[in-house]
């Protein structure tokens, strides 16, 4: 089993996030806790293999809570589970070491598909031993665009997931001009990723008529997936 740590200053979404994950095969929740003191105590008392962890909480946020516990030399795996859409906070996590990053709101498929790619990975991991670089791409992707299929020979997981979670942090659809700029890369590579993304399944794409001229293509990545 997969022991499971829900910290939420909002006990009401903290009840709902546990049982979302009771919910999921191999995985049991052994604590909850509403503000960071609180989920390092937990850590400290008990073994917990994965925190799901939000950003805001009343006594100081999840990121600086992560920093601490790699100072204290607790290696718990991380997934934000969070409100915070910024990139800046993203891109944060992400070099923090968050293994995944969930924008809410969301369901329980969104949820389903973390917690199920995290225990995919963990029995890669578990597995031991050497890895070529195939062995390596997959263990790296895995947490990524989880459930998708294969990317073609030529694209990279990590500009894919950077796509994601431009689309994850916006309030609404995007431009792919709006997605380069805030992703910090080509336009035409944005639309490159976008394209396959779309064709996959996992970004919406809409059309938006202005006054004159041709429709701008807007992107949003799809509920739950």
């Amino acid at each position: 089993m997969i022991d499971v740590l829900v910290v939420d200053d909002d006990v009401r979404v903290a009840e709902i996030n546990a049982a979302y994950v009771a919910k999921v095969a191999g995985f049991r929740v052994v604590g909850r806790a509403h503000t960071a003191a609180e989920a390092l105590a937990a850590l400290r008392a008990h073994h917990v293999d994965l925190v799901l962890l939000d950003h805001y909480l009343p006594d100081r946020n999840g990121l600086a809570l992560v920093q601490e516990l790699r100072g204290l030399g607790l290696q718990t795996d991380v997934i934000m589970v969070t409100a915070a859409r910024d990139i800046a906070t993203v891109q944060a996590a992400m070099r923090q070491g968050a293994l995944q990053y969930l924008v809410k709101p969301f369901n329980f498929a969104g949820l389903r598909t973390k917690l199920e790619a995290y225990a995919a990975l963990r029995r890669t991991l578990d597995g031991g031993g050497e890895a070529e670089q195939a062995e390596v791409d997959r263990i790296f992707g895995a947490l990524s665009v989880a459930g998708s299929p294969g990317l073609p020979k030529g694209h990279s997981t990590t500009t894919a997931e950077l796509v994601r979670q431009v689309l994850l942090a916006a309030d609404g659809p995007l431009s792919a001009q709006e997605i380069s700029e805030r992703a910090g890369m080509s336009r035409q590579t944005a639309q490159r990723y976008l394209k396959l993304l779309e064709r996959s399944g996992r970004v919406r794409l809409s059309l938006k008529y202005g006054e004159t001229g041709r429709p701008e293509h807007r992107y949003a990545w799809t509920s739950g997936r």
